[in-house]
């Protein structure tokens, strides 16, 4: 499970976790008990709790006993004073973003395997926050890119310049949503005495993918181990004086795949 294996590396970041689910008690001790869960996991059977935070899922049909009860899948994160200061969910109960794509998006720092390229007037770390995922799993392609000195490109929100665009190759059973940038900087190029929107100090852009959970994708990545995502990083740098040639940045991710775990008792 992804929480546990990163439970470590978040105890050190301060972070608590803790589970609900609207499994009875004997199917959540099972589930814990298998898969050596060392944080607590709390039953709503009745999803009373559930409901109470607005996130039972209705999409499930009463007639369905199995799933009857879940909630949309999601996060929430508190701070120190027991305050919701952000939530994260899903429409689908068979999606789940993971805890590090979360800490990303956020602006937490990830020990995971990165690659550094140097192009020109930029310095960028790229790195998959999860590299092995499953049907379902929403994870995020993370780009920390720090401009050389004196050096700006422009965000996506500039119209008559090249913005900094983040494309990711389209492949089957791979869903993308759109890029999420930072808050752009507004510039003054005194030259033609204009603001523009710009990214001069060290940015973030977090791509959020994931693995088709259709029964379809699933039945076709039953045997597949392993895929390479791969994008590109389009900008064109400038300075206080000129603007340099358009770069074109290859990148690629390589992910390994694991099947869902359906067994929730044992039988």
């Amino acid at each position: 499970m992804e929480l546990q294996g990163r439970l470590e590396s978040l105890k050190q970041q301060g972070i608590s976790v803790i589970g609900v689910s609207y499994d009875p008690v004997p199917v959540i001790a099972d589930f814990a008990a298998r898969r050596h869960i060392a944080f607590p996991l709390l039953s709503d059977p009745e999803s009373s709790t559930i409901k109470r935070y607005g996130i039972f899922n209705t999409t499930v049909p009463e007639t369905n006993q199995q799933t009857y009860g879940i909630p949309f899948p999601g996060t929430f994160m508190l701070n120190a004073q027991r305050i919701v200061t952000a939530r994260f969910f899903e429409p689908a109960y068979q999606e789940r973003n993971t805890v590090a794509s979360i800490l990303a998006r956020l602006g937490g720092q990830l020990a995971v395997p990165a690659t550094k390229i140097s192009s020109p007037q930029l310095t960028i770390t790229s790195y998959a926050t999860d590299t092995t995922v499953a049907p379902g799993t929403h994870f995020s392609l993370v780009l920390d890119v720090s401009p050389a000195p004196g050096i700006h490109v422009y965000a996506p929100t500039v119209v008559g310049y090249k913005p900094v665009i983040l494309t990711i190759e389209p492949q089957t059973w791979l869903l993308t949503r759109a890029a999420q940038y930072p808050r752009v900087e507004t510039y003054h190029f005194k030259p033609l005495n204009e603001q523009v929107d710009v990214y001069q100090k060290p940015f973030r852009i977090v791509q959020d993918v994931a693995l088709d959970a259709s029964p379809e994708a699933q039945a076709a990545l039953k045997d597949v181990m392993s895929m390479t995502i791969k994008g590109t990083l389009g900008y064109q740098a400038c300075d206080d004086r000129l603007c340099f040639s358009p770069q074109t940045v290859r990148l690629s991710w390589p992910i390994s795949i694991r099947p869902l775990d359906r067994e929730r008792a044992k039988r």
